[in-house]
């Protein structure tokens, strides 16, 4: 892990690498993996080493404990007047990606593993990454009307685009919680598993994809995207990316491997 902010190194711990995957773990078990300046800034170091790795194909982001995924903005920080500011370049690129993060500009797939309950701010965290594995025990929801706040994080927006309008209402003006299980079925979350088997299942969602072309991933994955918000900006794009990624080495080495009958050897290239 390359983040040079100590407190950011002490919260998100960049565990392990299995073959092509990353696994960031949110470290503030004590505080429900509550967000912070140094949090924040160490979900961007996390994103920053995954993009600059052309061999790490996918990030998953989970947290420390069975209590919570993560609960939000640590209030008692935000009230103590704790800073975002950066106070080196480092530090800037960090919370840079980290708000990257939140508007889908991330150039790997990130899955979300919530080994518990994610509500507010730990919500909007979840609802940024590409695919949600959850805990059967896990809670969702954004409570912030219930405070007098709005989810400014995008919280608003992502239920906005992701599910039918009164239920995206609901959710937003109620500031209820909903369980794993209606998550799940109103199209929030991926794949819902007991607790102790969410990392399991978040690593093998992530072998699926990185088992594919890297390229393709990306373009596809940039697409989708790009087509929940704009249909024809993505058709668009579709068209400018399509000759170009089936010009590459590996769209001609998947064709050769089908034929072959063998694994492909993708290059990202």
């Amino acid at each position: 892990m390359t983040a040079t902010d100590n407190e950011a190194v002490e919260n998100v711990l960049v565990q392990e690498r299995r073959d092509a995957i990353l696994i960031a773990r949110l470290n503030r078990p004590q505080a429900r993996n509550a967000l912070n300046p140094p949090l924040m800034r160490g979900i961007g170091g996390a994103i920053l080493d995954a993009e600059a790795d052309p061999d790490i194909r996918a990030l998953i982001i989970t947290g420390t404990g069975d209590r919570a995924f993560c609960v939000g903005m640590d209030l008692k920080a935000f009230s103590s007047g704790a800073s975002f500011a950066a106070s080196n370049e480092r530090e800037q690129q960090e919370m840079d990606a980290f708000k990257r993060l939140t508007e889908g500009d991330v150039r790997v797939p990130i899955i979300g593993a919530a080994n518990g309950t994610a509500v507010g701010g730990g919500f909007e965290l979840l609802l940024s990454c590409d695919l949600v594995v959850a805990s059967a025990a896990a809670k969702f929801g954004l409570p912030e009307v219930k405070r007098g706040l709005i989810a400014a994080g995008g919280g608003v927006v992502f239920v906005g685009n992701r599910i039918p309008l009164a239920l995206a209402l609901e959710l937003a003006l109620t500031g209820d919680y909903v369980d794993a299980a209606r998550a799940q079925a109103l199209g929030l979350v991926n794949t819902v598993v007991p607790p102790e088997e969410v990392l399991d299942a978040a690593l093998a969602l992530a072998a699926r994809i990185t088992a594919n072309g890297p390229l393709a991933v990306l373009a596809s994955r940039e697409i989708v995207r790009l087509a929940a918000a704009n249909p024809d900006a993505a058709w668009k794009r579709l068209k400018e990316l399509q000759p170009e990624i089936f010009a590459t080495e590996d769209a001609k080495e998947g064709a050769m491997a089908f034929i072959e009958k063998r694994t492909p050897q993708w290059k990202g290239r």
